[in-house]
């Protein structure tokens, strides 16, 4: 089944106002409560603990050093994969919040405003009603993107997820044009990062601290899973209707419940977005409207995404989309 990516100038579904600033509802569930659900769990328990055990011990920065111990038990390469639960997903229309999972990623990298890696983009349904549909970059496996960045700064990783080194990026744009999902940002001008974000030392996985005139996304959070925690969006979400796992193991989990994931996409009936591309995205989607969490499709509109700096670097500049 294919779906196409929602359309980011007519589906935004923003609220006029929001009244309180953005607070981080990062519940950092522990690996040992990951590792309680899936010994539960049977017979995923042994691909689970696998998964939640494992620990990478060389430092990030290249490509090599990301693929040192990125394996399961059995020496295969991880394949890190993400699915999200539309039938759990109401855009935090329950929590009176704007999306969780949005605000998350923002702290969590010290995205410059207006990036929103993972945008929740409200999507007309047939009929008069409307769904809300979390878009982060799809990882894919055959990335436009890479296919056309003259200078090898888009690259996939061993593990499969799409990276950008920003300090290869020449700023040409033209992997932003080749995006067919429009998830690809620009720093065009010194970016509206917090100031502590200049004393970071740099790293193609974080991404931080953002480097005027490159591109930058949703990095997939690979080291996170690495060291046995969920990515910034999947931990933030308050319906927990964001899994993230292997597809090697074939295994993932939202920090409560653990799934088999060729079982859960299949009797689910889960799509990718714009298949028909070619592009094999690593993010996978169960139809739904929120109907789990008690929203009726009917009920529109989200809060709006906010920034929370209050003091940002010198010199910084903040643009629209």
């Amino acid at each position: 089944m294919n779906s196409e990516v929602p359309n980011r100038e007519e589906n935004t579904g923003h609220a006029a106002e929001v009244a309180s600033p953005v607070t981080r509802v990062v519940k950092r569930r522990s690996v040992m409560r990951w590792a309680g659900v899936a010994f539960a769990v049977s017979p995923l328990a042994l691909g689970a603990r696998a998964l939640l055990s494992f620990r990478v011990s060389s430092p990030v920065g290249s490509a090599l050093s990301m693929a040192s111990g990125a394996t399961t038990p059995g020496g295969r390469l991880r394949r890190w994969s993400m699915i999200i639960d539309l039938r759990s997903c109401d855009g935090c229309q329950r929590v009176g919040k704007p999306p969780q999972c949005t605000a998350a990623c923002i702290l969590g990298h010290l995205a410059p405003e207006p990036m929103e890696w993972i945008q929740v983009y409200e999507q007309d349904l047939p009929g008069n009603g409307t769904r809300f549909v979390p878009t982060p970059c799809q990882q894919c496996q055959n990335p436009p993107c890479g296919n056309v960045c003259p200078v090898g700064a888009t690259f996939s990783a061993p593990e499969g997820h799409v990276l950008i080194d920003q300090e290869r990026c020449i700023g040409c744009r033209i992997c932003m044009a080749a995006c067919p999902y429009d998830r690809r940002f620009f720093n065009w001008s010194t970016p509206p990062q917090p100031i502590e974000a200049k004393d970071i030392k740099y790293d193609i996985e974080r991404q931080m601290p953002a480097i005027k005139g490159t591109v930058m996304k949703c990095d997939f959070c690979a080291d996170l899973a690495r060291a046995g925690s969920l990515p910034h969006c999947a931990d933030a979400c308050p319906n927990d209707a964001i899994y993230y796992g292997d597809l090697e193991e074939d295994v993932a989990t939202n920090g409560k419940s653990v799934v088999q994931i060729s079982r859960f996409l299949a009797e689910n009936s889960a799509f990718r977005l714009n298949e028909e591309y070619g592009t094999q995205p690593r993010v996978y989607y169960i139809p739904g409207q929120g109907e789990a969490v008690g929203r009726s499709a009917s009920k529109k509109g989200r809060l709006a995404t906010i920034w929370p700096w209050t003091k940002v670097a010198d010199g910084s500049q903040k643009w629209s989309r």
